[in-house]
This record gives structure tokens, C-alpha cells and sequence, in this order.
């Protein structure tokens, strides 16, 4: 028994580690959440940060086979409760445990699997349901663990959360406007080349952003409080690139990558743990 749990000690470490490396912004929201809630919060951004890296930075390998080997190793360790893969044995212990539905797992791979073979995507319908198995799913699958798999809960703070998981992935791909086109030869936004992203494209995008932002904002107030803080400083750290975006002429956005200095993702921390204190949220 001491050697499964020292198995399992080292696996959710793995998760952790993939997490502080890849994304330091969502390690340091990860912190604020309640200590209970890092290990299955790792868990689960550990597991799709490596199925993204698979279809964004292996290109060297056949990547069609790795994650169809990846999805496979996934189910089957839910179904044994174990696998050798460190990062996808934590990952099933998060989904056992927290009754997380399979089918947000296999929306997620679509959406990975959509990665490798499509860069254009013509209609908002084709687009949405990219957003939904790229993100909104890893915000249902996080709500569980903020809910502790309360069924009812979880249903009342679905849609907020799909919306704040949708936020931050329209965001990132705002953020990764050039880097998206150029070196993976993809476009999100729907019947949108790259060359034609202008002042108005933009104004159209985030107004849908933001009415996703406000959807969202209003689920984090009702989340428990193990959760709320956390989720809210990873909010008020997408809502800054988010304003910081309204700010760029489109041909920026279009030339750099746009990002939030580490010295203003401490004030938004601090400027966070305040106004959330004094519940001056809006």
C-alpha cells in the first residue's frame, strides 16, 4: 500500500512539474487554489498540456499514431485504475475519483486529433466545437474538483464555466495570432484569414469575448470558496491580456506575441487578493 502511494506521490509530482514548466501563469493560480485541490488540478493540466504538445511540437515524430496511442492508454488506464505513464496515471486517478464524464475526454481528443489535419476553420459552428474539446471540457473537468464531483453543482456552474474556459482560449488565440499562422499554419477564427485580421475583426472578436468574460466572472462568485480565489486571479490575469489586446493596433497583434510582464502578474495577484477581499469584483 505505501509503494502505491509513493507511486502515486511521484506521478501527481510529474503533473506539477509538466504544469510549472509549461505555464507559470497557471502555476501561480494553481497555488491559491486550497492545497486539497493542486495535486487533481495538476493532474488534469498535466495530461492535456502533453496531448497539446504532441499535436503543436513533435513534429518530428508520426503524431497521428502517438496520440491515437495516448487516447488508447488514456481509457484503458481509467479502466484499470493504473498505467506506467506518470502523467496519465495521475490524470486517471483525477477522473476516477471525481466521477468525471468520458465524454468530456473524447471531445478533448477531437479537438487534438482536429489540430493535426485542419487550419481553417470556416464556420462558427466547426469553430465553437473546436473551443469546446480544446477548453471548455478542461473547465467542466476542473469543476469537478472544485465541486468534489457534486453533481448539482456542477450543473449550476456548467455553462459559466465552459464560457470562462472559452474566454481564455479565444484569448490565447489572439495571443498567438502570428505564431498560430506562421509556424503551425493554423487560423481559429472562423471565415478569417490571417492577412485580413483588421481594427473591425478584432472589435467583432472580443465583444465575444467579453460576453463570455461576464458569463464567467458570474460562475467564479458561486464557486466554493477552496476554488474562487484561484480561479479568480487566473480570470483577472486573461481579463489584463485581454485589455491589453483592446489596446493593439491589429497590425501588432498580428507581429508579436502579446504578453502580461512577470512584475504585473504579481500586482494583478496582490490588486486581485484585495478587491476580492473587499468583494469589488465588477
Amino acid at each position: 500500500m505505501e509503494k502505491l502511494k509513493l507511486y502515486d506521490g511521484v506521478c501527481f509530482d510529474s503533473s506539477k512539474t509538466m504544469t510549472y514548466k509549461y505555464s507559470t501563469s497557471f502555476a501561480s493560480a494553481i497555488r491559491l487554489l486550497s492545497p486539497s485541490l493542486h495535486a487533481p488540478i495538476h493532474g488534469i493540466y498535466g495530461f492535456v498540456r502533453l496531448a497539446d504538445e504532441v499535436v503543436d511540437s513533435f513534429h518530428h515524430i508520426p503524431q497521428e499514431r502517438i496520440l491515437a496511442e495516448l487516447k488508447s492508454e488514456t481509457y484503458k488506464a481509467i479502466e484499470l485504475g493504473f498505467s506506467v505513464n506518470p502523467i496519465i496515471h495521475s490524470f486517471q486517478q483525477v477522473i476516477n475519483k471525481f466521477g468525471i464524464d468520458l465524454t468530456l475526454i473524447e471531445a478533448f481528443f477531437v479537438s487534438m486529433e482536429a489540430d493535426l489535419h485542419k487550419s481553417k476553420y470556416k464556420t462558427y459552428d466547426e469553430y465553437s466545437d473546436y473551443i469546446y474539446g480544446s477548453a471548455e471540457v478542461v473547465g467542466l473537468m476542473c469543476l469537478h474538483v472544485f465541486c468534489l464531483g457534486n453533481k448539482t453543482m456542477i450543473e449550476q456552474l456548467k455553462l459559466p464555466a465552459r464560457a470562462l474556459g472559452a474566454a481564455f482560449q479565444k484569448i490565447n488565440f489572439l495571443r498567438d495570432l502570428k505564431e498560430d499562422y506562421h509556424e503551425l499554419n493554423r487560423t481559429y477564427f472562423p471565415g478569417l484569414h490571417f492577412d485580413d485580421f483588421n481594427e473591425g475583426a478584432k472589435s467583432i472578436i472580443l465583444q465575444d469575448i467579453e460576453k463570455d468574460f461576464k458569463e464567467g466572472l458570474i460562475g467564479i462568485m458561486q464557486l466554493p470558496l477552496t476554488a474562487r480565489f484561484g480561479v479568480f486571479v487566473a480570470y483577472k490575469y486573461y481579463f489584463s491580456l485581454y485589455k491589453k489586446i483592446k489596446k493593439l493596433p491589429s497590425k501588432t497583434i498580428k507581429e508579436q506575441r502579446v504578453r502580461i510582464p512577470d512584475y504585473n502578474k504579481v500586482i494583478i495577484i496582490f490588486e486581485s487578493f484585495f478587491r476580492f477581499k473587499l468583494q469589488m469584483i465588477y
